[in-house]
């Protein structure tokens, strides 16, 4: 049988690949990402926070005995009348901040947990320690399953997960909507139980777009004229109302197509069932024997015959 010269070797190859990809284009359609509007979630409206950092003590509160978790306590003022962290934390799920534009335009806002519908950081994850609930659309962490490769942090849009630098077993560090505590127990999460303005509100995902739907057309002069979550990156449970531009709080500008989507695309494509990899490691062998061979077939010597170039030992 006729061996294949390397350029019908990558034709083949390439026509495999070609095919494989197409198959998979072929199906994609029905694959796309599907907001799910059933889910739980919270609108917080930034109009309405004051800033009291109610929802800050609660979350540390009711989350402090869960699990191996154990959370520092509060950090104050000199005059200990303010707890003011910097940033979320191995110790912190939830921060309110304050944003000053000028002394007519400022506004606090609430970090925590956005639970994308199509999440990056469970989408990363290499060993499922990420996982998101189908039901709920709660975004959840399991500890026993982390290697600590901190791949959920780097992949975060809204740079949410948090490692516990000082401890001496770290774990990731997040929101999961008090999914073990408070929602377990009541309900509801801690944060807007106990926010009393009324800036968190808690519900399915439909009645919190509605209800934003709603604030926009009453008080149109109030807000700007965008639900915050509801479109960016594939959309999230965790929905904003604001009366500042939400770049000037920290949220950063996002697309509406989830990062997820296109690096699981290529996941699973390119690397389904370990088709392509293998391909591709077998072109690179075929090429470095064919120039090897090349290399010393020019140098005189044969690599069938031996050293000699004349078939063995000749004495």
């Amino acid at each position: 049988m006729k061996k294949p010269s390397r350029r019908q070797f990558f034709k083949i190859m390439g026509a495999t690949g070609a095919a494989l990809l197409a198959g998979r284009s072929g199906t994609s359609a029905s694959e796309l990402h599907q907001v799910n509007n059933d889910t739980i979630g919270m609108l917080y409206d930034a109009t309405k926070c004051v800033g009291c950092k109610a929802c800050m003590s609660a979350c540390k509160r009711v989350n402090s005995d869960y699990g191996s978790l154990a959370y520092e306590q509060a950090s104050f003022d000199s005059d200990g009348l303010w707890d003011a962290p910097q940033d979320l934390s191995g110790s912190t799920r939830t921060l309110i901040k304050l944003f000053k534009e000028s002394d007519k335009e400022w506004s606090y806002v609430k970090y925590s947990c956005m639970h994308c519908q199509k999440p990056s950081c469970v989408s990363v994850c290499p060993v499922s320690a990420m996982t998101r609930d189908k039901l709920t659309g709660t975004v959840d962490y399991n500890k026993d399953a982390c290697i600590g490769c901190r791949y959920c942090q780097i992949a975060c849009a809204f740079n949410i997960p948090k490692f516990q630098w000082d401890k001496a077993i770290p774990q990731i560090v997040k929101c999961d909507l008090c999914k073990n505590t408070n929602l377990l127990k009541k309900g509801i999460t801690a944060c807007a139980e106990t926010c009393p303005v009324g800036a968190i509100m808690f519900g399915k995902r439909k009645e919190l777009l509605e209800e934003a739907n709603k604030r926009l057309r009453e008080n149109p002069g109030r807000y700007v004229n965008h639900i915050y979550g509801e479109k960016e990156v594939g959309g999230t449970n965790h929905l904003y109302l604001s009366g500042m531009q939400f770049n000037k709080l920290g949220l950063p500008i996002l697309k509406e197509e989830a990062p997820a989507e296109f690096s699981e695309k290529i996941q699973h494509t390119i690397y389904k069932g370990f088709i392509a990899p293998v391909a591709l490691y077998s072109t690179l062998c075929f090429v470095a024997i064919k120039n090897m061979k090349k290399g010393q077939e020019s140098d005189g010597k044969d690599p069938i015959d031996g050293p000699e170039g004349q078939g063995g030992d000749h004495r």
